[in-house]
């Protein structure tokens, strides 16, 4: 049989990886609870577990229903490969786990996921695995940064919470030219947005929890590349870590991904809308959005984004108190950490998602205590911003 036609990603997203004949014809693919599985005879066990026969043996180690999640998820980040894990961290974990040993370097864009700071400060406590960030703003400014030990280069765009942009395709370069492997953090934007493999990365990571999922019900991490990286991956420290995705929050992602580029349209719609309210609004003191075309980092945007995002962080007169202030008088927003679902979320970074990083490291990462983000959900962009308008008339 010749190659699988490629659609477009509005297409992918419903078809990619599921064949309704091979299932009875069900139009939606089963979920398979299920454990174990059986083999016709003692012989075919011995083959499967020897790797000389492909089949399925045990959950962890591969389930039909995770496959057509795989897939499809490879197909949309335009990698050779997937795997699916039960959390984002779990995802970011084996990846880190997996380009690092004792002495190792990692490199990260200038901020990061608390709980990937965190992840980082455990490495480096046990195994002496060393980080460092760099605001990647060149060529030359990236090749200082790096270490003889360097094993990885890590990054986000947008950057949690502040919303700088890197540019993937300079990063990627220098990454190929000292044969350093570029992961990517591609939770804010969605295949949908931007896709860092075609932009020469090689290692595309989500929290699968915010817009894959898109509905505030699943726990979910994805890993997208090479085939063989990600071979390697499956058979180590994704089995023997076990951090894998359940057959049912398999099937709830399959379920989201359906939406996702009506989703994605909306967000980004409703963002542009916020953000000119709140760039205009007296008491709020700075606006991050990458669609301000007045941001220093909206080329990259341009460049390397279809749109501009449905995330958007900004500054109050004041510090922590009036942050919360502000936020407990909210009605329709809900305060939350997360991010991309169909509500509109709220969250203050230092007190929460990035708490756990210490404050001078928060200040360098441009974390104030000022600094609140907002994941504009899909709901009319009118009603979030009069919510957002009764909250911020009391700071005035």
């Amino acid at each position: 049989m010749g190659e699988k036609k490629t659609f477009r990603i509005d297409t992918e997203v419903i078809h990619r990886g599921y064949e309704a004949s091979l299932f009875e014809g069900s139009l939606v693919p089963p979920i398979f609870q299920t454990s174990t599985y059986c083999f016709a005879n003692a012989e075919q066990g011995e083959k499967r577990f020897a790797g000389e026969e492909s089949g399925y043996i045990y959950s962890r180690l591969g389930n039909p229903t995770v496959s057509i999640l795989e897939e499809r998820m490879a197909a949309i980040e335009k990698g050779e490969a997937a795997l699916a894990f039960g959390s984002g961290m779990a995802a970011v974990s084996a990846v880190l786990v997996s380009l690092t040993k004792a002495g190792d370097h990692v490199l990260c864009s200038q901020g990061v996921y608390g709980c990937t700071f965190g992840l980082l400060k455990m490495l480096n406590h046990k195994y002496q695995i060393t980080y460092t960030f760099s605001e990647m703003e060149s060529k030359e400014q990236l090749l200082q940064a790096i270490k003889p030990e360097t094993t990885c280069i890590y990054v986000e765009t947008p950057i949690n919470p502040t919303m700088k942009l890197v540019d993937l395709e300079m990063v990627a370069a220098v990454g190929k030219e000292k044969g350093i492997p570029v992961v990517v953090d591609n939770t804010f934007c969605s295949p949908y947005l931007q896709t860092p493999l075609e932009l020469g990365c090689d290692v595309v990571v989500h929290s699968a929890t915010k817009y894959i999922c898109g509905h505030g019900d699943v726990i979910a991490g994805i890993v997208v590349g090479k085939r063989d990286f990600l071979q390697e991956v499956a058979m180590t420290t994704q089995k023997d870590i076990g951090g894998i995705i359940s057959p049912f929050d398999a099937w709830l992602l399959l379920r989201g991904l359906k939406t996702l580029p009506v989703r994605m349209d909306r967000h980004c719609e409703n963002a542009r809308e916020i953000y000119s309210f709140l760039n205009e609004h007296g008491a709020v003191n700075q606006v991050f959005f990458p669609g301000d075309s007045r941001h220093p980092d909206f080329p990259i945007m341009k460049k390397q984004m279809r749109q501009a995002g449905g995330l958007l962080s900004f500054t109050l007169h004041g510090g922590v108190e009036e942050a919360q202030k502000f936020m407990n008088r909210l009605q329709l927003i809900k305060i939350a950490v997360s991010l991309g679902d169909a509500e509109t979320l709220i969250q203050h970074p230092a007190t929460m998602t990035h708490s756990v990083v210490p404050k001078e490291e928060r200040e360098k990462m441009g974390i104030q205590d000022n600094l609140i983000r907002l994941s504009v959900g899909l709901e009319a962009w009118e009603d979030i911003q009069e919510d957002l308008d009764q909250a911020l008339s009391t700071l005035i």
